[in-house]
């Protein structure tokens, strides 16, 4: 089962971990992260599950389709390299864990 590091914009880093296929964004929602407000419930179309994934697991996902870059074009928090949207990050077993840190704002 892969577990996700949630780390808040102060650093707290919160453990989760997900059963079967999911994505980061429903982990988040499903134990009450704070600061993954997800209003499009994962439809992307609204940038509001905006994270940075740790640079040092970034090469275990794969790139940001064409659609999800263009929603980061518009999230209200700096774009990095590392920027994804959580709803778009599918998690099974090959992926055994991510940490995720969550940006200031996310309007």
């Amino acid at each position: 089962m892969p577990s996700l590091t949630f780390v808040s914009p102060q650093g707290v880093r919160r453990e989760v971990t997900v059963s079967g296929n999911s994505s980061a964004m429903n982990a988040a929602r499903l134990n009450g992260i704070g600061g993954i407000e997800a209003e499009c419930g994962g439809a992307l179309s609204c940038g509001t599950c905006h994270v940075y994934v740790d640079e040092a697991d970034i090469e275990k996902l794969p790139p940001p389709s064409d659609e999800e870059g263009d929603m980061l074009d518009l999230v209200a928090a700096p774009r990095k390299a590392t920027s994804r949207l959580c709803c778009q990050i599918e998690l099974s077993d090959e992926i055994d864990s991510l940490i995720l840190h969550i940006p200031e704002t996310q309007f």
